[in-house]
Order: C-alpha cells, then sequence, then structure tokens
C-alpha cells in the first residue's frame, strides 16, 4: 500500500514556514553559562531514577545522578570491558558468576551537603529498585546485596548473567541516590531526589520544566557549564522557533515525516545528533481487552502492517525490524532468516482473511490512546491507514504525552506504542516488557508489560530465568532468540521499527563527544558552549 508521505511533507513544511515567520523570545537571552534543552512533554513527572517512565525525565537525572559504572559518553556497551569505572573503581566476578563484588569510589559527596557516599547508600539504592519502583523485573537475578566494607559492597545473583554489568548495574534505577536523603523527604524525594552527577537539583517546576546548577563538589571536577535547564515544550513548532532564535540550544527532533531535512534547509549550521538504532518502537497487544485475546486477530494486525513501509515514512531515522530485537542486535533476526508463518509479511487480504476465520468477516474496530508527540503520532496515523485496508479500523485518541504514559502505567490501552532506546542486552528489554514481575498495574504500581504477557499466556518467566543462568554469550543468544520465535507466535507484542533517537544542537554547543549509539539524553558535563 502507498502512503501519501508527499502529502504529509506538504503540511508539515507549509506548517512550519508559518510558524517561523516570527521569532518571540520566549527566554531571556541564552548565555555561554547555560545550556537549555526542549524536551517534547507537557512537563515533568519525577526527578527519582527509580520512578521515571517519560524519556523526557531522564534528560535531567542523567546529570544528576550515577551508576556504579557507565559506558564511554555517546556509545552503549556491548562487554564488559567497555564500561568505565564510575562510583566503583574495580569490580571481581566470582569464578561461577554468582558473586560479585564492587570496590565504591571514597569521597564522593551527594547534593546540598548530604555527606559522602559510602556502600551503605549502594545498597540502599539497589534494594529500593529491587523491591519498588519500574524496575523491579530487570532487578530479579540479584538474591542479595550487602556492605562487605564501608567502601565495598557484594552482589549474590540467583544465575551467572554474563552481562550483569550492562543488563543491571547500568540500569536508570540503579542510580545511587543518599539513603539519608530519601528517609528525610520521604514522597518528597520524587521531585526533589539527591544523587552525586555533575549537575544538582536547583528547582522542580511542574509547569516549565526542572532547572539544575553545577555540583562544585563533584568528584570528577565542576562541569564546564554552570546550569543546565530541560523546559518543557510540548509543541514542537514553539520548540523549533525557540531553537532557530536561539532561546534553546538543544531540541529533541521531531521524528515524523521529513523533519529533519526541513530544520537543515532553515539553519544549515545546526548539528544533527543521532543514535543507531535509537528507539525500540513496539506495539503491544492488551491480551486482556478483546479482540486482542484472540491470537488470529493478533496474527491480522501483524500482517496488515509494513515495518518497511513505516521505517520508509520515517526516514532517515527509521529502520525496519521484524521481532523484539532489532536484527542487528545478538538475539534478533532478520527478516529472511524467520520462519515464513512468522514474517507476517504485508499483506491486507491475507489480513482479511484471518479476520473473518477469527469470527470477524465484517472487520473490527477500536480506540487505542497514543502521544501527541510526533513519533507516536505520526508512527500510529501511518499503522492507522496500513491497517483500514484490512478492514481494521482504529480510532485514535490522542492524548498530552505525559498524560499518555500516565494512562499506558494503569493499563488503560489496548493497542499501545512504546519508545525506548536499549543497550543489546537482550534481558533488560525483555524483562521489562514480558515477564510477570513488570506487569501493568490498574494503579499505576506495575511496570511495563502492557500485554499481561507472562499471566495471560504462561511460561515466558521460565525462559528469561534460563536466559539469566547462562553461563556464555552463546547460551545467552541462543535462549534469547527462542523467546523472540515464541513472541512471534504468541504476539504479545510486535516490533514496528526502530527510530534513531535525534537531537538538533545550535553548533555553539560542543558536547565534548560524538553521539554514536546510546540511550536517548546526553551528558553535559564535558559540554562547552562558545
Amino acid at each position: 500500500m502507498r502512503l501519501h508521505r508527499r502529502r504529509l511533507l506538504q503540511v508539515g513544511a507549509l506548517g512550519m514556514a508559518g510558524s517561523l515567520l516570527s521569532a518571540p523570545a520566549l527566554w531571556a537571552q541564552n548565555s555561554s553559562n547555560v545550556i537549555r534543552i526542549a524536551v517534547s512533554a507537557g512537563g515533568p513527572r519525577s526527578v527519582d531514577p527509580n520512578q521515571t517512565t517519560q524519556g523526557a525525565d531522564n534528560w535531567s537525572t542523567e546529570q544528576m545522578f550515577e551508576q556504579l559504572v557507565r559506558p564511554r559518553d555517546g556509545q552503549f556497551a556491548t562487554t564488559d570491558d567497555e564500561y568505565v569505572p564510575t562510583l566503583a573503581t574495580s569490580w571481581e566476578a566470582s569464578d561461577d558468576g554468582l558473586t560479585w563484588v564492587f570496590q565504591i569510589r571514597q569521597g564522593v559527596q551527594f547534593h546540598k551537603g548530604f555527606g559522602e557516599m559510602t556502600a551503605e547508600d549502594v545498597v540502599h539504592s539497589f534494594n529500593r529498585a529491587r523491591f519498588d519502583g519500574v524496575n523491579t523485573a530487570v532487578m530479579g537475578n540479584i538474591a542479595d546485596v550487602q556492605a562487605s566494607g564501608d567502601y565495598e559492597v557484594t552482589f549474590t545473583l540467583t544465575g551467572p548473567d554474563p552481562l550483569f554489568l550492562g543488563s543491571t548495574v547500568f540500569q536508570n534505577g540503579a542510580s545511587i541516590v543518599s539513603k539519608r536523603a530519601e528517609e528525610e523527604k520521604g514522597e518528597g524525594f520524587n521531585t526533589d531526589s539527591i544523587g552525586t552527577g555533575p549537575y544538582q537539583l536547583d528547582r522542580f517546576d511542574i509547569e516549565n520544566g526542572v532547572f539544575l546548577s553545577r555540583f562544585e563538589d563533584y568528584w570528577d571536577g565542576p562541569a564546564n557549564i554552570e546550569r543546565v535547564e530541560c523546559l518543557y515544550i510540548a509543541d514542537t513548532t514553539a520548540q523549533t522557533l525557540a531553537l532557530i532564535s536561539g532561546d534553546v540550544d538543544i531540541i529533541e527532533a521531531v521524528r515524523a515525516p521529513g523533519w529533519v531535512d526541513q530544520i537543515r534547509q532553515r539553519d544549515s549550521s545546526l548539528l544533527v545528533d543521532m543514535t543507531n538504532p535509537g528507539s525500540f518502537m513496539t506495539l503491544h497487544f492488551n491480551l486482556n481487552v478483546a479482540p486482542f485475546d484472540n491470537p488470529l486477530v493478533r496474527k491480522a494486525i501483524a500482517t496488515s502492517i509494513s515495518s518497511e513501509i513505516v521505517a520508509n515514512a520515517m526516514a532517515p531515522m527509521g529502520q525496519p525490524t521484524f521481532t523484539l530485537s532489532p536484527p542487528e542486535y545478538p538475539t534478533g533476526w532478520a527478516h529472511d532468516e524467520l520462519p515464513e508463518e512468522l514474517r507476517y509479511d504485508h499483506d491486507p487480504e491475507a489480513a482479511r482473511e484471518l479476520l473473518r476465520e477469527a469470527g470477524f468477516p465484517n472487520g473490527i474496530e477500536f480506540t487505542a490512546n497514543t502521544s501527541q508527540r510526533e513519533d507516536y503520532r505520526s508512527s500510529m496515523l501511518i499503522v492507522q491507514e496500513l491497517m483500514r485496508a484490512s478492514g481494521i479500523n482504529m480510532r485514535l485518541n490522542i492524548m498530552d504525552h505525559s498524560a499518555y504514559h500516565g494512562s499506558n502505567r494503569q493499563d488503560q490501552n489496548t493497542l499501545a506504542l512504546h519508545a525506548a532506546s536499549f543497550p543489546p542486552v537482550a534481558l533488560d528489554y525483555m524483562m521489562r516488557y514480558l515477564s510477570t514481575g513488570a506487569e501493568v498495574k490498574p494503579d499505576g504500581s506495575g511496570g511495563t508489560n502492557y500485554s499481561h504477557y507472562g499471566i495471560t499466556i504462561p511460561g515466558v518467566d521460565d525462559e528469561l530465568a534460563a536466559m539469566q543462568r547462562a553461563t556464555t554469550m552463546e547460551e545467552y543468544t541462543e535462549i534469547g532468540r527462542g523467546i523472540e520465535l515464541k513472541l512471534q507466535e504468541d504476539l504479545p507484542v510486535m516490533g514496528l521499527m526502530t527510530l534513531g533517537f535525534t537531537a538538533i544542537r545550535n553548533p555553539r554547543v560542543d558536547l565534548g563527544y560524538e553521539v554514536e549509539s546510546g540511550y536517548a539524553r546526553w551528558r553535559f558535563h564535558r559540554a562547552t558552549k562558545a
């Protein structure tokens, strides 16, 4: 099926051209002592790294918090030796892979006078992630964590994990926070969190954004730039105006057809930073809601959609994917590697036949929530048009981005699109999306298993546990690829495409490193500004 991409580009170009006729000064003059980034959401939800599910909030937490280890700036780490000592200075694993001992960096100070970080804070930080928040499933391989000295922490695992640093230690939820600060602040910690990073929180403004200042006692030396302001501007036209006029330094690119070309035409000096592969764009079927409880309906929807068509419409950022993992990841499958019956090649008539077989000769219709943010909205509009040709009528309820994530967390969606960046560590995203421990809950206390897979269709937890027990990368990858095939059979989720996360940067700002891969957020500790 052919989409009218030219029409989409024309509409977008007209909207941008009209909006750029004038550029009002939205903020005070932008000095060399501040980096302002505009993020695409209505307002911050949290700066507690154990609670953030909205990607926009991670720009702040990236500056405020650190883990025991981290990859090199601008990259994903794919092997243990690519991780850099951060709040740990060294670590070693036992021969059986069940015990990991970390030496904790001495002299590291928490923000706002909350004292020196010790092993007690590290243990507290991991325990809060294990038992509360949005990362509990990812922490499931930790059997115990103890302070074995003032500056030494020992982890005992339920099974050997050849990717423990990436699957568990370098996670948002594994950010080290001040135990004393959390105990004193209670629920207030959600919007006044205390970490060790190069920037500390000055102000959490639910209407406008998160405002940070340089932490002068940062263990690795003070950052070059004095302040970082993360401004929440849901309207992307307003974002673009702010960038062109110089009121902000960085904006999240509009991941919509033709937008990057348009902004380059407007100002060729602007710099484009793009991660590869970027965000996993995944569709999650709510298996507890009819008609998605019918596997034939899920297969009909998969057959009505073409990853290639969607990805091509989102060029240059979009790349097709055929399983949950992208083809270039160790557990991913290329199209031609998959058994023919699990490819779900785009075929509207075959999709109609599957619906007839499922008992829906006249097709189906349903309502799905989606975000107003362009990558979500554009992707779902394309999916909507593709499905319509197969007799599938999806009505879209387009919501504010923050409200959308809130509704997903409360199990209020039917076919949920989720965008997130992940390293090539399959257990990371499989635990988040598939495990019973990550099941979404109506009260918002659950995780991001929006499909209820593992509960409604049981069995995946055993495979994930086997993956955790793998002692070699070969065994780990083999089990992971088997899980991918099972997902293709059951279809609780489907990979729609990957979408390179892209930010547009004023050339006055030098990050101090090149962005190649990694999460959808950059650190500013080495940045300079002319």
